[in-house]
């Protein structure tokens, strides 16, 4: 073979091992927002969490129904699947006021008292906190309160529930200190500037 053409093939040698090395990163490039979006739907397939006022670790599931079902201690099976969707079922709520009524849940500890939610609208993760019972509405005291959220919720919450004839107020320090917001009384689904984002603690009366 001639000086020529071992040049011809050694340039076609480089030729190709640059084409491949660009296709495989090319082919990189492209797995790789596939792989951040599997990594999302893995996150957000677990953002419906519960917390109990009387302390404990959170627990998140991958619905709305099975973190009813754990904060009420298996009382309500069927609540819907989305959270966004239980703030505007009307039998829901009816059902939570009877479930607080319940002597049994109330020793149990397992009254939903309010779901908190990560962006307006009731959209994003949620959060639902139960405890022992009813509120009784007196704006001058705290029935129940949680006086530090979970790691991952503080300065999170954008909308709210209240349930259970709870009412609630937001505090943007631990122990119910701070700056504070409230009574919310009802459905909220922009809790306002002053504590948007700023919530470290709640009372509920």
């Amino acid at each position: 073979m001639s000086p020529h053409g071992i040049t011809a093939l050694s340039t076609r040698s480089r030729t190709l091992t640059v084409t491949t090395a660009l296709l495989l990163t090319a082919a990189a490039a492209a797995a790789l927002p596939a792989t951040q979006a599997n990594a999302a739907q893995r996150d957000d397939s677990r953002q419906h969490c519960v917390v109990s006022t009387s302390g404990g670790a959170p627990q998140c599931y991958a619905s709305f129904t099975e973190a009813v079902e754990r904060a009420t201690g298996g009382r309500v099976t069927d609540a819907p699947a989305d959270a966004r969707e239980a703030v505007r079922d009307d039998d829901f709520r009816t059902r939570t006021r009877q479930l607080a009524g319940s002597r049994a849940a109330q020793e149990d500890g397992e009254v939903i008292q309010g779901t908190f939610f990560e962006d307006s609208g009731y959209g994003g993760a949620d959060l639902t906190i139960y405890g022992e019972g009813l509120c009784d509405g007196d704006k001058d005291s705290r029935d129940w309160r949680l006086d530090q959220l979970p790691e991952g919720w503080d300065d999170r919450i954008t909308s709210l529930q209240p349930w259970s004839n709870c009412e609630v107020w937001l505090h943007s320090e631990p122990e119910l200190n701070g700056d504070k917001d409230g009574p919310f009384k009802s459905q909220t689904p922009d809790i306002g500037s002053i504590m948007n984002d700023r919530t470290r603690s709640i009372g509920f009366n």
